[in-house]
């Protein structure tokens, strides 16, 4: 009887679990949820303290002055009369041409110098590599200034050419024209696009590259069906780049001279400083940087999958070995 007594009252029944008995809620043993420490909220706390300096100062130094310069903008008739103004529409086209084709050369200019760089060995080679990034810290009129005193109306060419020649002047004086500022611009932006690209040469598998040249490829076949297809989150990231900036510059297209060359930051200046006309500089303003924004968001998201491509690659290498 006490141990027909004992079976009825079992586990499930009120009676202690045996040691090798499951837990009565079908085997998963319950957990409370963790509540979090009072240390977590109070560094909270402090991270928003920390935060608030800095933000508020971002909102006083940037924000506030961008607002003001929306707020004139949109003064009665500002923006229609800009985008009705055919300097407006000129500047615009300029900007835009200039910058395309900039990027244009500086993603074959910059291509054709990485892969030298990367895959041509020759004396100095890494220095030259180096020497890259120490050119992205060169200031834009610096190369302008560099180019007049080779291509100016009294620089080292033309005088070199009037000496030889007996002429009155040289021949070179297309800096004052578009092309000087595409010239300009081509040479300065040109590293902006070779460090991701060397960037991205340095995490390629040589493997590939030796096994395609034992196949017999030519060079020009290896570089187009190995090489470009790994370079081109690279190029598009380095030419995104390139273009937001050549739509922003001012200091090469002031320093050239060219005064038949307008563009959306030169007409900002004349509206603001020549014609003392804030409304529509205001406006060209805004307009330039809803452009340069919405590239500067294409570049971002061009950098983000480059590297999350060459993370890939890395980690499959390291995988496979």
């Amino acid at each position: 009887m006490a141990s027909r007594g004992l079976v009825e009252a079992g586990p499930g029944r009120g009676a202690p679990p045996g040691p090798g008995a499951a837990p009565p809620d079908g085997g998963r043993p319950r957990r409370t949820a963790p509540r979090p420490p009072a240390a977590a909220k109070d560094r909270g706390a402090r991270g928003l303290l920390w935060a608030a300096p800095p933000v508020l100062a971002l909102a006083v130094v940037f924000l506030y002055p961008l607002a003001l310069v929306v707020r004139e903008s949109l003064a009665p008739g500002a923006y229609a009369q800009v985008f009705a103004s055919a300097s407006f529409r000129d500047a615009l086209v300029t900007t835009v041409w200039l910058a395309a084709a900039a990027t244009a050369g500086c993603l074959v200019l910059g291509f054709v110098l990485a892969l030298v760089v990367a895959f041509v060995p020759f004396p100095g080679g890494r220095a030259v590599a180096k020497s890259v990034d120490v050119f992205l810290s060169f200031p834009s009129f610096l190369i302008t200034l560099a180019l007049l005193f080779l291509y100016g109306t009294v620089g080292m060419a033309n005088g070199l050419w009037t000496d030889v020649t007996g002429a009155d002047a040289g021949p070179f004086r297309f800096l004052t024209t578009p092309w000087g500022v595409l010239l300009a611009e081509i040479t300065y932006f040109t590293p902006f696009v070779m460090r991701p690209l060397l960037a991205a040469f340095s995490q390629l598998d040589t493997a590939q590259l030796e096994v395609a040249s034992s196949l017999g490829a030519r060079p020009l076949r290896i570089v187009r069906q190995v090489i470009l297809p790994e370079a081109l989150p690279a190029l598009a990231a380095g030419g995104s780049l390139v273009l937001v900036m050549c739509l922003n510059e001012f200091g090469i297209v002031l320093f050239t001279g060219a005064k038949g060359v307008t563009t959306l930051p030169m007409l900002v200046y004349g509206k603001a400083i020549l014609e003392s006309d804030y409304a529509a500089a205001c406006v060209v303003a805004v307009v330039n940087v809803l452009i340069s924004v919405g590239l500067y968001g294409l570049y971002r998201m061009l950098v983000a999958r480059s590297g999350g491509a060459g993370a890939g690659r890395e980690g499959g290498r390291r995988a496979g070995a």
